[in-house]
């Protein structure tokens, strides 16, 4: 099994190469999951905003942005004030990197910016959307099967 190599474009995705190929990951999936990776492996205080933008070398207005998504999912709480910041609302074994990514882009996978059902291939190349939701299948089942617990307990092994 290969691995893929990640980086960041001037379109803010992040750009997985495999086999010649190239999947295209949203800045705003890979923010979600590095901010939540983050909180997940500091539970026992909030995190300010700026500080996770620091640590994780994310644009702070954009972390701001992807952090209203998260709330609006339920996936984190946030208080004001000086004592105030981000916590995760719900138990990082109980997270996964789909429910991350379903929160920040609604979808696992696009085809140029197109959702899969919109897709309007005719003739010849009709069977194309079946094949790309296969792709997509795979992409969401392995994301279901990664609880962000999964990540901290990773980088704590390594």
């Amino acid at each position: 099994m290969s691995t893929g190599v990640l980086s960041l474009t001037r379109h803010n995705t992040v750009e997985s190469t495999l086999h010649n190929g190239r999947m295209q990951i949203s800045a705003k999936a890979d923010y979600a999951v590095r901010a939540l990776a983050e909180l997940a492996a500091d539970t026992g205080r909030p995190l300010t905003c700026e500080a996770i933008a620091t640590s994780q070398d994310i644009p702070f207005r954009f972390l701001k942005a992807v952090f209203r998504d998260l709330r609006q999912a339920g996936l984190v709480r946030s208080q004001r004030g000086c004592e105030g910041g981000y916590w995760l609302a719900r138990d990082p074994a109980e997270t996964t990197l789909a429910d991350i990514v379903l929160a920040v882009d609604g979808a696992f996978l696009t085809l140029r910016g197109e959702r899969l059902d919109d897709l309007g291939y005719r003739g010849p190349a009709a069977g194309l959307p079946g094949m790309w939701r296969g792709v997509e299948d795979h992409v969401r089942q392995v994301l279901t099967s990664t609880a962000l617990s999964d990540l901290v307990r990773e980088r704590l092994a390594a």
